[in-house]
């Protein structure tokens, strides 16, 4: 069984973007905001359960980072992390009570898989 995950890091979560650097980086893409300064730098990236928590770790308050294996679920937050499954959306409940808690958007926690 691999321990390999799947993730998307918006670079602008980060407290030094440079550690994007070290991670296998699957796809990048830039949203379309129509103001430049909203817009927001996506990375699709693979990373190991100690990547996760190395990245935890570089994460700004109010900003979260949520990565996948199958239908397991790790989501983080600056000083949090929370593990639940996809398919049981009850599980996800703490995680998006805190991600609210610290004021982000309910819609924005969607926690999308591919």
């Amino acid at each position: 069984m691999t321990n390999e995950y799947k993730g998307t890091i918006v670079e602008e979560s980060l407290n030094d973007n440079h550690i994007l650097n070290d991670f296998k980086i699957i796809s990048f893409r830039i949203s379309t905001d129509k103001n430049q300064a909203d817009r927001w730098h996506l990375y699709n990236i693979v990373v190991t359960y100690e990547d996760i928590i190395r990245l935890s770790m570089n994460i700004k308050p109010r900003w979260y980072m949520h990565f996948w294996k199958g239908r397991d679920v790790i989501a983080i937050f600056y000083g949090k992390k929370f593990e639940f499954n996809y398919d049981d959306k009850s599980s996800w409940a703490p995680a998006i009570e805190y991600g609210f808690s610290v004021g982000i958007p309910k819609e924005q926690l969607d926690f999308l898989i591919d």
